[in-house]
């Protein structure tokens, strides 16, 4: 972000709140440095920071940039400050380049807290690293801490800690320059939707000022996109009429369908709302679906759309068109549907709909009627064969001494043959091609789609030929199930919504955000894997293959499901490490959650502090550089030994170069030993810092 990147406190090379005293020396130092042409490094250089270039002309310009008092706070809200020891301590883990230490520090004093006296820069400073991110989602966490703490009673802290003590500030009006300043930022980057996404976690006069800014023009271009497409699919039996008059010499088929639809209003729905969904997107988000002009905007969409639905359907009747041309004016009617909120558009819609799927129910009742036509058949046969064995056995007399019997087994043939089952199987392969068992399995009608299931099964038991049936029942159960919802979040819940610490986890469920279409039964498979890849499963409870499995009803108004948990009431039962969670339908997986399960912090910084206190003390009894001490005290040994032709006092000047040998040895070996134990006491310093800074 360019505010935080090109920062006037960036590039002077301080922090926001820096004294009076330490502004004017880093301005004569910075400035001296510039002058000779030296290169210009700054400790606040972060590695998350893109390089910049310090010349004379853009440090004077820092400095001029934070002389009055609003321009200091307006600068400090995209920079960093340091208010007190969780601040330095992050900040000097950011010096390292350990951001991850830094953010779990900010983390730890704002997450699920007020802004107070104690975390006010907390927040500030976790909501500039946060802009920094290419993540949205990060990006939206950065802007809901800046709002907090502006909207909080403690931003006079804030203010008095980066301006003058006297200075004062109107909360509401530094909101909007945020705001405005973020909008600037955000403009060539992200489209409207996804800036107001940014700002969908902050509340109340936030929401305001953004509703003004973007309801206006999203409503005149939804307006405008209605009446444009009114005037087109009036003005559309001349271009219809001179488009099939193009085509008449050729068959319907020969033309794909895009081309066999120029000119017709489907077209033209599909525009629409192609067109306007954005805008409808933030209309929603801003004014919510309750608002009185959000419901005008939509249903005069929903409206104009399923009358080019409706005016389509009509064309194609004329036109005797093909199947196709069915699914989609049931296209256009579901995106109406999805878009409508009056209670008169909504009755509208669903009257259309039903309509709709009732005479698409008819590819599906015919075949169910030739099924049942043919095991009607194949039964009137079998009761006249029945019959008449009947009448044989009451009637002939050799049958009745004895002398002669039935075969039953011939019986049973003749019934199976007294169907053609070639010319079943040639109506078979020509009605339920693989088009229309895809049909039959994105139908809601679920009694007939049982009906077709029965009298399959049937037709696969009294077959002599069934080899027909059984490809198409095997093909249709490859065939995926048409979902009637669509899963738009989810979470990992956990008792009393605590984290996700062993101390704490004893079952973990999932809570699913959907968009529903229409009202179903859905059973729903779970797979809890772990994190070495295994599925976590009861023997004797678990369906084969997963953990467990729930059947939730689904409704138009259901937004939200919430599964109950998978663990044990006494223990945690979950490893350290990432976890998944599978959900499936029909054995699609139709959603997954990743998370992560750990030690409490202060668990986790406990045990790294013995682990640093026991390193410490393995410091302190190491002899630094010891083997090469044995060897110059071998070597020393070896000078002491008589030599013959060596004087002594060659032998003495040999013994004296080897003592100051060893004896720098030993210095080099003591400073190691020095340097190495005031690392490790630094590091159990901070790990201490951290473990008394803990929530948990």
């Amino acid at each position: 972000m360019e505010l935080i990147q090109n920062n006037p406190y960036r590039i002077a090379g301080i922090l926001s709140n820096a004294t009076a005293k330490e502004l004017e020396k880093q301005r004569g130092k910075i400035r001296a440095f510039a002058k000779v042409g030296k290169k210009i490094n700054s400790d606040y250089d972060f590695q998350d920071l893109n390089s910049i270039t310090r010349t004379e002309d853009s440090i004077n310009k820092a400095f001029s940039n934070i002389e009055q008092n609003q321009d200091k706070v307006n600068y400090a809200l995209f920079w960093f400050l340091n208010a007190n020891p969780f601040d330095n301590t992050a900040i000097e883990y950011l010096k390292n380049g350990d951001k991850e230490k830094a953010i779990e520090i900010w983390d730890k004093v704002t997450q699920n807290k007020d802004v107070n006296s104690k975390n006010f820069s907390a927040f500030n400073n976790l909501g500039t690293f946060k802009l920094l991110s290419k993540n949205q989602d990060e990006i939206k966490k950065g802007i809901e801490a800046k709002i907090k703490l502006i909207e909080s009673e403690y931003f006079e802290s804030f203010v008095h800690s980066v301006a003058d003590e006297t200075f004062t500030i109107d909360n509401e009006k530094q909101m909007k320059k945020l705001v405005d300043e973020l909008l600037t930022q955000f403009k060539n980057q992200y489209s409207s939707s996804e800036t107001l996404q940014l700002f969908s976690n902050c509340n109340g006069s936030t929401q305001k000022y953004l509703s003004r800014k973007f309801t206006e023009e999203p409503i005149h271009n939804i307006e405008s996109q209605i009446e444009s497409c009114k005037i087109k699919r009036k003005d559309r039996a001349k271009r219809t009429t001179k488009t099939w008059a193009e085509i008449t010499t050729k068959k319907e088929s020969d033309f794909p369908l895009t081309k066999r639809l120029v000119g017709r209003t489907y077209n033209y729905g599909l525009e629409l709302y192609e067109n306007s969904k954005e805008d409808l997107a933030i209309l929603r988000e801003l004014l919510g679906i309750s608002n009185l002009k959000y419901k005008v905007a939509a249903d005069q969409l929903a409206n104009e759309i399923m009358q080019c639905g409706i005016d389509f359907f009509n064309d194609c009747q004329k036109e005797e068109l093909t199947d196709s041309s069915f699914e989609l004016v049931l296209k256009l009617t579901k995106l109406a549907d999805s878009i409508a909120i009056g209670k008169l558009t909504k009755d509208r819609v669903k009257d259309s709909l039903a309509s709709l799927e009732e005479m698409k129910d008819n590819s599906l009742s015919q075949t169910v009627e030739l099924l049942q036509s043919v095991k009607d058949a194949y039964e009137t046969n079998e009761a006249k064969i029945r019959q008449q064995i009947k009448d044989l056995m009451e009637n002939d007399a050799e049958i009745k001494f004895g002398l002669k019997t039935i075969n039953q087994t011939a019986v049973d043939d003749n019934i199976k043959k007294s169907i053609n089952w070639k010319e079943v199987n040639n109506l078979l392969n020509a009605v339920l091609d693989s088009s229309s068992l895809g049909k039959i399995k994105e139908s809601s009608n679920n009694k007939l789609k049982a009906e077709f299931i029965e009298l399959a099964k049937w037709l696969k038991e009294n077959s002599s030929s069934n080899s027909v049936i059984t490809r198409i029942i095997n093909d249709y159960k490859k065939i995926p199930p048409k979902l009637t919802f669509k899963v738009t979040s989810s979470e990992i819940t956990n008792t009393d919504n605590q984290p996700l610490y062993t101390k704490f986890i004893r079952y973990l469920g999932i809570k699913l955000n959907l968009e529903v279409e229409n009202d179903s039964s859905v059973n729903f498979y779970f797979k809890y894997i772990n994190p070495k890849g295994r599925i976590d499963r009861n023997s004797k409870s678990s369906p084969i293959g997963y953990t467990r499995s729930d059947i939730k009803t689904l409704t138009e108004q259901t937004k939200t499901i919430d599964f109950s948990g998978w663990g044990n009431a006494d223990k945690c039962t979950y490893e350290i490490g990432e976890h998944t969670i599978e959900i499936y339908v029909d054995e699609y997986l139709i959603h997954s959650k990743k998370y992560i399960v750990d030690l409490v912090p202060s668990e986790k910084f406990g045990r790294e502090l013995k682990k640093a206190e026991s390193v410490l003390a393995k410091i302190n009894t190491t002899v630094y550089f010891k083997s090469e001490l044995d060897t110059a005290n071998l070597q020393m040994s070896e000078i002491q030994k008589f030599k013959l032709f060596r004087g002594s006092s060659e032998k003495q000047a040999q013994i004296d170069n080897q003592k100051k040998k060893i004896a720098s040895l030993q210095d080099k070996s003591k400073r190691e030993k020095r340097r190495n134990i005031k690392n490790q006491e630094e590091k159990i310093y901070k790990l201490k810092m951290e473990l008394s800074a803990a929530k948990y």
